[in-house]
């Protein structure tokens, strides 16, 4: 086992970041805690690094109990989100700090700084500051200086969130595969659900200091355990049960006639002429997404829902804003009552 979370809960005066979570993270393998800011995974991730200690709850690092033990025992190597260079040093300075702080002889750490440089990409960069590196390239340099150590796990703390979308999408296919070279034990932290959702083997969904739900990327968004998931993790229409016809339902527990309906934008049909369970709807608003066109629409009690199409499905001219349409859900889902968003 590469790490294991036992029954781990942090108070911040009368805040409870984390609330007895347990989870466990597979040696080798790459885990996403993903949620919305104050779902207490960067508080869990300081509490694997030994940046913060636990209130109760024991926490093991590659077999080895580290609840008590102090940052530097547990070997872990982190990185912050805001890069957390050091300024006035150089890359090669910046990667081989820890190096120094072990006292490692000159001419290893050379040889290490080198291999690191290679394996992030970077060489050729070692003689320059911070600085005049892009916002991508500071990253991997912080990354390369975790690494560095040669940690028994890589904690990741939002480590592309700063960046712009493109950079971000760059790294996080770049880090997936470093990963898939290193086989490093893996945590990241992030609340964007396509990061997680790109990069993870496994997801770990947070929510008010609690886990939601643990799973593969595919039965998070296919088989979400509650709503809260099923409205994190993608995009979702939520109506009054009832409200649209549709093919078939998927139901976590016994399922209330009343239940709201969760519907992905996917799922929904969009027809010109009444068909087999249809109800009227106006559409009111057309977004060009690439690959994909996105349909706003009104239903006729004044409900709006969003529904998700392919561009080839599409004859150019085929629907205009104002259009009266007609629209059923492929699949739906509900649960049980006492859930909620």
């Amino acid at each position: 086992m590469g790490i294991r979370v036992a029954n781990v809960s942090k108070r911040f005066g009368d805040f409870h970041a984390v609330d007895n979570v347990s989870v466990d993270v597979d040696s080798g393998s790459l885990v996403a805690l993903l949620g919305p800011s104050g779902s207490g995974k960067s508080t869990l991730l300081r509490l694997i690094a030994g940046l913060e200690q636990a209130d109760s709850g024991r926490i093991w690092i590659t077999g080895e109990e580290a609840t008590d033990r102090s940052v530097q025992d547990r070997q872990v190597g982190f990185v912050f989100q805001h890069f957390a260079l050091f300024k006035h040093r150089t890359v090669r300075q910046n990667v081989a700090f820890g190096l120094e702080l072990r006292r490692w002889k000159k001419e290893a750490i050379r040889r290490r700084v080198d291999e690191l440089l290679d394996l992030v990409q970077l060489r050729g960069f070692g003689a320059r500051f911070p600085s005049q590196l892009s916002g991508g390239q500071r990253q991997r340099v912080a990354l390369a200086r975790a690494l560095a150590v040669q940690p028994r796990v890589l904690l990741l703390d939002e480590p592309f969130s700063a960046l712009d979308a493109k950079v971000r999408k760059e790294l996080r296919a770049w880090l997936r595969n470093l990963h898939d070279e290193m086989h490093v034990t893996t945590v990241i932290v992030t609340h964007d659900q396509e990061e997680a959702m790109e990069v993870a083997d496994r997801i770990v969904v947070m929510n008010e200091g609690r886990i939601e739900q643990i799973g593969t990327p595919a039965e998070i968004y296919d088989h979400p355990a509650t709503p809260f998931v099923m409205g994190f993790v993608g995009a979702v229409n939520v109506l009054p049960g009832g409200t649209l016809p549709r093919s078939s339902i998927t139901a976590t527990q016994a399922v209330a006639s009343e239940s709201p309906l969760f519907i992905r934008p996917h799922d929904i049909e969009i027809f010109r002429d009444s068909q087999e369970d249809t109800v009227p709807a106006e559409l009111r608003r057309l977004s060009h997404l690439g690959r994909d066109v996105q349909a706003e629409l009104m239903l006729a009690d004044g409900q709006v829902i969003t529904a998700q199409i392919a561009r080839e499905r599409l004859n150019p001219g085929s629907f205009q804003v104002g259009d009266r349409l007609h629209v059923r859900s492929r699949e739906s889902r509900t649960f049980l009552p006492d859930y909620s968003i």
